[in-house]
């Protein structure tokens, strides 16, 4: 298995539409699904930081992620430009393997 992870800041006010776009039904998640080989997201709210997410996106491998940015890269593209104003910051934590 294959993760990426991602960590988010988030203001106050763009709480809801956040969590809609980057939950596990969200925009993203959506995209995601046109993979046969994506396995799921997770969100995670920090218990004692306002506003700071991890998103834990789940995949059968590095290829099929590869594979699935290379086919999908205007979708990807669309979607993160649509969000950009939803975060104050993101940083992707790092990629691992399972």
């Amino acid at each position: 298995m294959f993760v990426v992870v991602w960590q988010f800041d988030v203001a106050e006010d763009k709480l809801a539409p956040f969590e809609a776009a980057y939950g596990p039904a969200g925009k993203w998640a959506q995209l995601f699904q046109k993979s046969t080989d994506y396995l799921g997201t997770e969100l995670l709210k920090d218990a004692y930081i306002a506003g700071r997410y991890l998103t834990i996106d789940r995949w059968r491998s590095e290829e099929a992620f590869r594979e699935f940015r290379k086919a999908n890269d205007a979708g990807y593209e669309e979607i993160d430009r649509a969000c950009d104003d939803l975060t104050a910051r993101e940083e992707r934590v790092g990629t691992f393997v399972l």
